[in-house]
């Protein structure tokens, strides 16, 4: 028999509402766990004075030096005793999750089983870092509860100054609008900086995020040191079929205002099919007996938008790959940052493309180690280092599609323009 519930009634207002409530899932876990009832009981003391009472402090099992978050009380009474005992520790585990996020039901089975166990039973599925948070542990229950997380095939994520779980969408196994294989990338580069992961030794995190498409379902642009986002370089692809079943459900004003109003670059026009330009960067469908679509791919910048409107109808191309960018992240010293193109393209479809990508990883943390502040992301670090030397210490070359703006200074000299211009004219001329 659990102990008797605290008085929470600030908690109980939070159930009132039409939508589930967390403090439903806490006090049905606490019928059986004690120290989810204390923690219930420091959790109502904090919303009364707006303080949060947890500190950290070390808390590891054997040959790890991250992956568990510990979590002491700080809410004392006058003698120094906890004022919750049984939630005076209240440690979090991050366990790394399968890339894409694939279990099967007999796994969350035997991991849930695994927390009632050892823990409190809280488990999220996913924390912000992509790990399984199994949240609530004492410190005495820490060793036992990772060895059967570990005898299940699971191993800890990262935590601290140290190279954090990696996350991938699904990608591949379900959808078509997948680039590369998002799971097998994530796993050759997990495997290769385990022990970036398990020992914590930069000066702050770094997370690696794949998305297989321009769609970027990881979030991977706003919050990924290196993001691994699926691409293509060829055209965009056309069925003319599903083109016109598409349009004779949609119609013109929809393909109008959805589809053509909706291209950042107007790279899509609707024309007559006998004024489709016949260009090899130029794709076209049509969509009934007289009109056709006209996507310009010159002017494509893979927003992915016409493409996720008119599934099926229009696809993207078959030479793909990835584009990475580095250094995105949320506020900390600088606010926040989306990741800047450091590799316009690359090809993962193989071993060696793959390992080409881990040995870009390997340059970029060496860098980020040897060159960041304390406690500063590798975006800030490019900010305040600059962006060639930044590209000259990993090894790349300077690109175009690296500019993050283009020039705003509008006094350009333009001394030899026109001989220039006279130049390009004469070698057309002869070609």
């Amino acid at each position: 028999m659990a102990k008797p519930m605290h008085e929470t009634p600030m908690l109980d207002e939070l159930e009132s509402g039409p939508w589930p409530s967390f403090v439903t899932g806490l006090k049905r876990l606490a019928k059986d766990k004690d120290y989810v009832v204390d923690v219930l009981g420091q959790l109502e003391t904090s919303y009364k004075t707006r303080k949060g009472y947890w500190k950290g402090g070390t808390v590891s099992v054997f040959g790890y030096g991250g992956g568990v978050i510990p979590r002491f009380t700080e809410l004392k009474d006058e003698s120094g005793k906890p004022m919750f005992p049984d939630a005076a520790e209240f440690h979090t585990l991050r366990v790394m999750p399968p890339p894409g996020m694939h279990y099967s039901t007999d796994i969350l089975r035997k991991l849930c089983d695994i927390w009632e166990e050892h823990g409190s039973g809280l488990i999220a599925f996913h924390g912000q870092s992509g790990d399984i948070m199994f949240q609530g542990v004492k410190s005495d229950k820490v060793q036992d509860a990772f060895d059967a997380i570990n005898e299940a095939g699971f191993d800890l994520g990262g935590a601290g100054p140290a190279v954090r779980t990696s996350m991938s969408c699904i990608g591949a196994a379900r959808c078509e609008q997948s680039c590369y294989d998002e799971a097998k990338a994530h796993r050759t580069v997990l495997n290769s900086f385990l022990d970036d992961i398990h020992r914590p030794a930069l000066p702050y995190k770094f997370k690696f995020k794949f998305s297989g498409c321009p769609n970027d379902c990881m979030n991977s642009v706003q919050r990924a040191d290196l993001a691994v986002i699926g691409t293509w370089r060829d055209n965009i692809r056309t069925d003319e079929e599903l083109a016109k079943k598409w349009f004779a459900k949609h119609g013109m004003n929809e393909l109008v205002n959805d589809v053509v109003a909706r291209c950042p670059t107007k790279a899509i026009q609707i024309k007559d099919i006998k004024d489709v330009r016949k260009d090899p960067k130029i794709s076209s469908v049509a969509v009934n007996d007289t009109q056709a679509l006209e996507i310009d791919n010159r002017d494509c910048v893979r927003c992915m938008h016409c493409i996720n409107v008119m599934t099926g109808a229009l696809a993207h191309g078959e030479d793909t790959g990835a584009t990475l960018l580095c250094g995105g992240k949320r506020t900390l010293k600088i606010g926040d940052l989306m990741g800047t193109v450091i590799v316009p393209f690359i090809k993962l479809a193989t071993d060696e493309d793959r390992e080409n990508l881990v040995d870009l990883g390997k340059r970029i943390v060496d860098f980020f180690a040897d060159n960041a502040l304390e406690h500063e992301r590798i975006g800030e670090t490019i900010e305040r280092v600059g962006l060639v030397n930044f590209l000259e210490g990993v090894g790349l070359e300077v690109d175009p599609n690296m500019v993050a703006a283009p020039r705003t200074n509008p006094y350009v000299r333009t001394d030899d323009w026109d001989e220039e211009v006279a130049k390009v004219q004469a070698r057309q001329k002869a070609a």
